[in-house]
């Protein structure tokens, strides 16, 4: 991608959303899997893992960015877009095991 095409604030923009999109996605699996819709709590995941992958997408082209020798500018920004998706990525892994104790708990999966 070219210098004159490279627009940081944007894709840091949308990595931000697609951090959030995941985050909301794996909040929704968590309210569904209380209420014992473990199917649409599956769907929910599915739904916020496809999100982050969208956003691991643009990340990785940052990355590449940054290999090929083209420095990526570190400010707020970035370091927002870092930790949005370090947290989502923590977030759907706290979940998941939330919702396997909420089936334990529905008596849906043997201890």
């Amino acid at each position: 991608m070219a210098d004159e095409e490279f627009d940081l604030e944007t894709t840091c923009f949308q990595l931000i959303t697609a951090a959030g999109t995941a985050k909301s996605d794996y909040m929704e699996a968590l309210s569904k899997a209380k209420e014992g819709d473990f199917e649409g709590a599956k769907a929910s995941i599915d739904e916020g893992d496809a999100s982050y992958r969208e956003g691991h997408a643009v990340h990785a082209g940052l990355v590449q960015r940054e290999a090929a020798g083209n420095p990526v500018k570190m400010g707020l920004l970035l370091t927002h877009v870092e930790d949005q998706m370090m947290a989502a990525e923590v977030f759907r892994a706290m979940v998941v095991e939330i919702i396997d104790l909420y089936k334990r708990l529905d008596g849906k999966i043997a201890e």
